[in-house]
């Protein structure tokens, strides 16, 4: 009886991804025991023990290997079973004794399960010689003889498919390969002139439903010798030991699933032979063998083609990758440049929408969208900015992955049906939780060939309370027309969109640590122009109303002639004018440095040194300085600011000197992202507990009477310094001398180009 589909009492998802690794039954063409390790005690036994051994499986079960083999086989066994890998063992010719003095002879591969029991599978031998290495190796030769001969990939299929089929015997041998969406198509088939082609056809996602796809990846050859045959029974049914049933994940025996069975009928198939294909650790398709008869391929036979097909589909990956390069070469080339225009844009979106090549080229798209902050920038065919809104909305609510592609958004948004014509296929990449960048695909209307209607592709049936899928009975050629849907999105380019979007985020990321140190920068420069204000109001009017005073006085008192008091009082008022002008000059100076960041750029190190020592030259002869220094770089830098940072530094230097000439030396050094530069001197030293106030506005350490200045110079390198995004800190004892240190971050321009370097090296591989 069929049920409705629509019946809320039954979950289709349930059924088509019930477990079928565990079973309780094998193929009747051999004989399975599960043996206990180490004594290899048999726990559990196939039910078919007297037709092929003539022992009843009562009489088998708890007893131990060495009942059944000789000694000399089973000592060989042990030795085997000690290696890691059971491979090297596997198959191993084995003698069983029946009544009499009969012996049946089989193959015998070993495996221990996902539950750590050892496996023993048992299948009659029709040779008494394993397929040598030289067979092996002229099945590879002749069939890769053949790939040399021709570059396209179809043909490749071709000549898989015509070698399995050529080493078997089969009526028909498919290469079929897995879409991304479960479903599946034949890219090449060989059969007999009677039946029915599948070239071209494809099949729905259930035909293989997932935990079918699961074992072919873990278990890559699977053979049905007789579709028609009546199952063995396991004995006991239930593992006595874990208490379950068995898991025959990797089990060559394992019974097939009812509903394969009841498939392979309805396809006319009486035995089948499965080669899994897997490509970077996932399964990229089968090499499927159809008989219309039953059929046994021997172990050895069987793994002569999964060789085969291995070789051969090794070359078939490297021609698909081949295939690929040029145009991920080309898509390579293109992020490198998004990646250059970015940074040389203040707005990065500008660097993905204003150059040629664009966003667009990246995917090969014909619409895309930068959704940053409150705005869509638009490049192309889009759906309109409301529109972009609510997908983006949608975005956030629905995916968490760090790229989101479909090449049928409509069947997943079902809002995207207005807009198919420009957006039928998505790829989106998010930046943050409410930022995305996005491109857009229109629908393309396609006649796909199916086997079979894919909207019948099983039923549901109900008897003695079972529910159950039925596979479709019909595989004749069935036509849709696609509709809501794009071109598909290639490997390569997600691939490129992902590595754009490590980029954008690296770029957003530094741009708002920029943000937020220029915010502190401001907060910085605020505060000290209030301090210059209070300066101004007081400590600089000390000096004006010295003159003022003293001015009036002389007016007062010797308006007519002047003698030495008046002399006396002029000198007063001469030397408070210079000290007045010397603090404005300093304090304007100081009030100055932050303006002039905005004009760095490109500067020699050793020119602005150079510049310094010529203003200082006449300081430098009196004292008879010596100063050296070592290579210099090019540095990111305002050239007037770095000269006046040398000038002070130095002019401190002098100043500050012992009782021999001073010697300075002048370093520099190359850190991983910054420029380290110090300024070495042999003066009197500095008391380490002052080495932080000494960069402090006014500070002195000394009286004028001492040491003539302000206190400034160093408070003015300490801003330099930090306008360029570096340090300045000093190492320093009374006297040993001192050294200045100051750091100069490595250019903006040069750091972006060495990112975009390390990003192609990336994916080049060579990073």
């Amino acid at each position: 009886m069929e049920l409705n589909l629509q019946l809320p009492s039954i979950n289709i998802t349930n059924l088509k991804e019930a477990p079928i690794h565990t079973s309780r039954q094998i193929q009747s063409h051999g004989v399975l025991l599960v043996l206990e390790e180490p004594e290899l005690k048999i726990l559990q036994v196939s039910n078919n023990t007297w037709s092929v051994f003539g022992i009843e499986p009562e009489n088998i079960l708890q007893k131990k290997l060495e009942d059944l083999l000789d000694s000399f086989q089973l000592e060989r066994i042990k030795a085997g079973l000690e290696e890691d890998n059971l491979e090297f063992i596997n198959p191993t010719k084995i003698w069983v004794r029946k009544k009499g003095d009969d012996y049946v002879v089989f193959d015998a591969v070993f495996h221990r399960n996902p539950e750590g029991f050892l496996i023993l599978e048992l299948e009659p031998t029709f040779s008494q010689e394993n397929i040598p290495f030289l067979s092996f190796y002229h099945l590879a030769r002749a069939s890769i003889n053949q790939l040399e001969k021709t570059s396209n990939l179809r043909d490749f299929c071709q000549i898989i498919v015509q070698e399995v089929r050529q080493v078997t015997g089969f009526d028909r041998v498919m290469l079929y390969k897995f879409d991304d969406d479960g479903h599946g198509s034949v890219i090449a088939e060989e059969k007999i002139a009677s039946l029915e082609p599948y070239l071209g056809l494809h099949y729905p996602e259930s035909d293989i439903p997932k935990p079918a796809r699961k074992l072919f990846a873990s278990n890559s050859i699977r053979i049905i010798p007789d579709a028609n045959a009546e199952p063995v029974q396991l004995i006991p049914a239930i593992n006595p030991v874990s208490q379950r049933p068995l898991d025959l994940t990797n089990s060559i025996l394992r019974s097939p699933a009812s509903c394969h069975t009841e498939y392979l009928h309805n396809m006319g198939v009486g035995a089948s032979l499965t080669i899994s294909l897997i490509k970077d650790q996932k399964l990229w398709g089968l090499i499927a063998c159809h008989h219309q008869t039953p059929k046994f391929v021997s172990y050895e036979l069987r793994k002569a083609c999964e060789f085969l097909g291995r070789v051969i589909f090794a070359e078939i990956s490297a021609r698909e990758e081949t295939e690929d390069y040029d145009y991920r070469m080309n898509l390579t080339h293109i992020q490198s440049l998004l990646i250059e225009y970015m940074s040389q844009e203040e707005n990065f979106i500008d660097g993905l929408v204003k150059h040629q090549p664009n966003l667009l080229d990246l995917t090969s798209a014909q619409g895309a969208a930068v959704c940053f902050g409150d705005r869509c920038t638009l490049i192309g065919e889009t759906p309109q900015e409301e529109d972009l809104n609510f997908l983006v909305q949608w975005l956030k609510n629905n995916v968490d992955e760090e790229v989101f592609y479909t090449n049928s958004l409509p069947q997943v948004y079902p809002d995207a049906e207005r807009f198919k014509n420009v957006a039928s296929g998505l790829l989106a990449i998010p930046i943050s939780k409410r930022n995305y960048v996005l491109w857009f695909r229109p629908e393309v209307i396609q006649t796909v060939n199916w086997g079979g209607d894919p909207n019948k592709a099983f039923e549901v049936s109900q008897s003695d309370g079972n529910v159950r899928l039925c596979p479709r009975k019909s595989f004749e050629l069935w036509k849709e027309t696609v509709r809501l849907t794009s071109l598909p999105w290639q490997f390569v380019e997600i691939k490129a969109a992902l590595e754009l979007r490590k980029a954008i985020v690296n770029i957003v990321l530094r741009q708002a640590d920029e943000l937020a140190q220029l915010a502190q920068d401001l907060e910085r420069s605020n505060a000290e122009l209030k301090k210059f204000a209070y300066v101004a109001s007081h400590d600089l009017q000390e000096p004006l109303n010295q003159v003022a005073n003293y001015v009036q006085l002389l007016e007062m008192r010797y308006n007519e002639e002047l003698d030495e008091d008046a002399r006396e009082f002029i000198s007063f008022a001469v030397q408070g004018v210079s000290l007045m002008q010397t603090l404005i000059d300093d304090v304007l100076a100081y009030s100055k440095v932050d303006t002039q960041a905005i004009a760095f750029q490109l500067t020699e190190v050793e020119t602005a040194l150079e510049r310094a020592l010529g203003n200082l030259r006449q300081r430098i002869a009196e004292t008879g300085t010596i100063i050296t220094h070592d290579p210099l770089p090019t540095v990111m830098a305002g050239s007037t600011q770095l000269m006046q940072l040398f000038q002070n530094l130095i002019a401190n230097a002098i100043k500050f000197r012992s009782d021999q000439p001073p010697q300075i030396h002048v370093g520099a050094e190359r850190l991983e992202d910054e420029w380290l530069f110090w300024v070495r001197d042999n003066g009197i030293g500095i008391d380490p507990r002052f080495s932080d106030r000494i960069f402090v506005i006014f500070q002195r350490l000394h009286t004028r009477d001492e040491y003539a200045g302000t206190g400034m110079g160093l408070a003015i390198c300490k801003k330099i310094a930090e306008c360029h995004r570096g340090r300045i800190w000093v190492e320093s004892q009374l006297g040993e001398g001192a050294t200045f240190y100051f750091t100069i971050p490595v250019g903006g321009r040069e750091r972006e180009r060495r990112n975009g370097r390390q990003a192609q090296n990336h994916l080049f591989g060579r990073g």
